[in-house]
C-alpha cells in the first residue's frame, strides 16, 4: 500500500515552506437599501491596516492577506482585513458583504474607471460588467513544473470545494435556483472553469499563449482557471470558491486547500499519478455543485459518480487527514466542517433568511456574518 502520510512522501521536508495567503472580494452596498454602492475608490483610499484593491465594478473591493505560515495566523489576518474594510466602508456610507453575487444588481456602466478595466469593457462588452465575488487561496510552490502537477491532482476535488463554499443563490431579489450563481456567471469566460490536464510549465505557458493569441484574454492575468499558476507570485492559486460568508469558513477553505496542495506534492514525489478525469465529467460535476451545493440529495463527483454530500466531505477529510494532523489543523478542520454541515453554508443560510425575511432578511444576515468575530481584541485560531 502506498503511504498517504506527508512525513513519508515529502522526502524529509517539512510543511513550513507551504505558506498561504488569501484574497477575498466583497460587494459594497447601501446599508439601508441593500443596493450596490459605487464607492470602491473612496473605500480603497480611506482604508488602513489592510491591503485593499479596486475590482471590476465600482461596488467591489478585494482584500489580500500577507503571506502566512499557518492557519491561526491567517485567521487573524482575515479578521483584521474584514474589520478594516468595514470601517473604511462605513466612513464612505457603505457596507461590505461577503457574498458571491450582489442581492441587487448595480446599474449599467458601473465598471471601475481604470485603463485596464475600461479596455476589458471595450473588448468583452457586457461580460466584463458582471459582479461576482470569489475567494482565492495561494499556496507557495516556487517550482512551476511541480505546481502544474499539483494542479492535475487538485482537479478532482474542485466540485467538493465549490459545493462547500457556495454562497450566491440570491440576485435581483430572487432565488436563482443555483447555490452558486457566481460559478454559472464566471463560467461564461472562455478562460474560466477547471484547468486542463497539463504536462509541464512549458505546456501551461503554451496553453495560455494560445488563449492570448486567439483573443480570448488580454494577458496572463485573465487566466481564470479554477486552479492556475500565479503570474506574479511563486504560488499555485485555487479560485473555485465563492467568497465565504464568514471568516471561519474562509479559514476552513484555506486549510483544506493548503492540505490538498501538500498532499498533492507528496503524491507527485511518490510517483503517484492523478486520477484520470474526463474534462466533460469534471465540468458537469462543477455545474452540479454550483446548482445543488450541499443541499442536493446526491453529489456528482468528477468521476461521474453520485454520492450524498456528507460522503464527499468525509472523503475529502479522510484523504488529507495525515497532512492536517501533521500541521496541527485537524481538529479545527473537523469541527469547522461539522459546523458548516450542521448550520449550512452561505447558500443554505441565505435561502433560510430569504424564506423568513425576504431580500432584506438576507441583507441583514450577510451584514452580520461578514464581520462576525472580527473584533480588534480577538487573537485566536478560528473556531
Amino acid at each position: 500500500m502506498v503511504s498517504n502520510d506527508p512525513r513519508d512522501l515529502l522526502h524529509g521536508n517539512d510543511i513550513r515552506p507551504f505558506t498561504v495567503g488569501v484574497e477575498e472580494e466583497f460587494v459594497l452596498v447601501d446599508p439601508a437599501t441593500g443596493l450596490p454602492s459605487l464607492t470602491n475608490t473612496a473605500v480603497v483610499a480611506d482604508a488602513t491596516n489592510v491591503a485593499l484593491q479596486l475590482e471590476l465594478s465600482q461596488c467591489q473591493v478585494e482584500t489580500c492577506t500577507p503571506v502566512c505560515s499557518n492557519i491561526p495566523e491567517l485567521g487573524r489576518e482575515l479578521r483584521q482585513a474584514r474589520l478594516s474594510v468595514a470601517r473604511a466602508a462605513a466612513r464612505s456610507g457603505s457596507r461590505p458583504l461577503a457574498v458571491g453575487v450582489p442581492i441587487f444588481g448595480p446599474p449599467p456602466g458601473s465598471m471601475t474607471d481604470t485603463p485596464r478595466y475600461q479596455l476589458m469593457a471595450e473588448r468583452f462588452g457586457p461580460l466584463a460588467e458582471q459582479v461576482i465575488c470569489g475567494c482565492h487561496v495561494h499556496v507557495c510552490i516556487p517550482d512551476r513544473d511541480l505546481a502544474v502537477q499539483v494542479s492535475n491532482h487538485l482537479r478532482p476535488w474542485l466540485p467538493t470545494l465549490l459545493a462547500l463554499t457556495a454562497n450566491s443563490p440570491i440576485t435581483d431579489g430572487a432565488d436563482t435556483g443555483y447555490a452558486s450563481r457566481r460559478h454559472v456567471l464566471w463560467a461564461r469566460w472562455p478562460s474560466a472553469g477547471p484547468p486542463p490536464h497539463l504536462r509541464s510549465a512549458a505546456d501551461y505557458d503554451a496553453a495560455v499563449a494560445k488563449l492570448v493569441e486567439d483573443g480570448h484574454i488580454l494577458d496572463t492575468a485573465m487566466v481564470y482557471w479554477d486552479v492556475r499558476l500565479s503570474s506574479h507570485q511563486p504560488t499555485v492559486e485555487i479560485r473555485i470558491s465563492d467568497v465565504p460568508a464568514t471568516v471561519e469558513e474562509t479559514a476552513l477553505l484555506a486549510c483544506l486547500v493548503r492540505a490538498l496542495v501538500i498532499t498533492s506534492v507528496a503524491a507527485v514525489n511518490s510517483g503517484r499519478l492523478p486520477a484520470p478525469i474526463d474534462p466533460a465529467h469534471l465540468r458537469a460535476a462543477c455545474r452540479c455543485a454550483a446548482r445543488d451545493g450541499l443541499s442536493g440529495p446526491q453529489f456528482h463527483t468528477a468521476a461521474g459518480q453520485s454520492r450524498p454530500p456528507p460522503w464527499s466531505i468525509a472523503h475529502l477529510l479522510s484523504y488529507i487527514r495525515p497532512t492536517l494532523e501533521h500541521s496541527g489543523d485537524y481538529e479545527f478542520t473537523r469541527s469547522a466542517l461539522a459546523r458548516v454541515l450542521g448550520k449550512g453554508n452561505g447558500a443554505v443560510r441565505q435561502r433560510e433568511a430569504m424564506r423568513i425575511g425576504g431580500p432584506f432578511g438576507v441583507l441583514e444576515m450577510l451584514s452580520r456574518l461578514t464581520t462576525e468575530g472580527c473584533t480588534a481584541s480577538e487573537d485566536r485560531q478560528p473556531a
